[in-house]
């Protein structure tokens, strides 16, 4: 009978839902975003999602080599890597050079996950540490967008700072060589009306056809994917429910006080990667609190921080930092919101 018995970092998972399982699901639900990915940015989709890939497999069987296991691949079987190299892709601008790319990848593996100890010993995110870890070091690529090839098939290059003029046919055209949230935080500095950029950025940021990282531009690709993830049952609705309804009253708190200065709440939601955090990022079992309670706290927390930093901060996105955040306070929701054990909590 104890032949029968592993003794393994978590995530503790039923027989039935294995982790290779649950990461399967996962790179499935990412389909339609890479697919998106390829369809509006060809071959920087192309290129930058098997890149990040490779590099994030070969850094792991690296890793395991050096820590001399018996068996270097058999943890690139669980497909952990995988998924952490797909999300750090979809994550960064189109244009990103190869290298840096490979750079990131190899640094969120490295460090983000097999310092700690491999799958389930890791506190952070190894996706949005190796994103931190190239906006640190390579800000300017890492603000550089490029216009979607259903707008301009020569996928220009848009720098981080976009001309910004008053209301006019030429601004809202403009509109779509920048990120999203990036012209936000324009609206917010300059006020020159927010409510006419609402107006032209929600379809975009919905569709896909606007500036942004390679995987968060399409709202419906990631939407469609999350739902599957639902319906499979592979994540709880609690996290991303609390992420989107937490970001979405928020927002609208600025928007309610001053809407000719902040964007919509559902420019919010559409834009930026907030939908990718919520269903594939946050969601992420290791570094997520384990009791129900502790997940709405954790996703409220996500979702608040996101606003508080786009809004409020002057950079112009927050879901990375948001989640790296309450990734380090999930010890602490988990310390307070135990979970109840098997057949009951004992009488004392």
């Amino acid at each position: 009978m104890l032949e029968n018995i592993t003794v393994s970092h978590s995530p503790h998972i039923s027989k039935p839902l294995l982790t290779r399982k649950v990461m399967i699901d996962v790179i499935i639900g990412l389909v339609p975003a890479m697919a998106a990915a390829g369809f509006y940015f060809r071959v920087y989709a192309l290129i930058l999602i098997p890149a990040c890939v490779v590099s994030a497999v070969v850094t792991e069987w690296l890793c395991n080599v050096i820590r001399r296991k018996p068996n270097p691949v058999e943890s690139l079987g669980d497909f952990s890597a995988v998924v952490t190299g797909i999300i750090l892709a979809l994550s960064v601008p189109p244009a990103l050079p190869v290298w840096a790319a490979v750079v990131g990848t190899c640094f969120a593996i490295a460090v983000g996950k097999m310092v700690f100890g491999g799958l389930g010993a890791n506190i952070f995110n190894p996706a949005m540490v190796g994103r931190a870890f190239l906006t640190a070091s390579f800000g300017m690529l890492m603000m550089t967008w490029t216009l979607p090839a259903t707008v301009d098939a020569a996928m220009p290059k848009i720098g981080a700072e976009s001309e910004v003029a008053g209301v006019t046919e030429a601004t809202i055209q403009a509109a779509t060589r920048a990120t999203p949230l990036a012209w936000s935080k324009e609206a917010i500095k300059n006020e020159y009306g927010a409510q006419e950029v609402n107006k032209q950025l929600f379809w975009g940021t919905f569709m896909g056809e606007i500036g942004g990282c390679l995987g968060e531009t399409s709202a419906l690709a990631l939407l469609i994917g999350g739902v599957y993830l639902l319906i499979r049952r592979t994540i709880n609705f609690h996290i991303p429910l609390a992420v989107l309804v937490s970001a979405f009253v928020f927002a609208g708190v600025g928007y309610l006080m001053n809407s000719d200065a902040y964007v919509s709440p559902l420019i919010h939601l559409t834009g930026g990667g907030l939908l990718l955090g919520a269903f594939f990022i946050a969601t992420d079992p290791v570094t997520a609190p384990l009791s129900t309670k502790g997940m709405w706290i954790f996703g409220v927390g996500v979702g608040a921080l996101t606003m508080l930093i786009r809004i409020v901060g002057e950079y112009p996105e927050g879901v990375m930092f948001s989640i790296l955040l309450m990734n380090a306070v999930t010890p602490l929701i988990d310390r307070f919101c135990k979970l109840t054990p098997a057949g009951g909590r004992p009488n004392v």
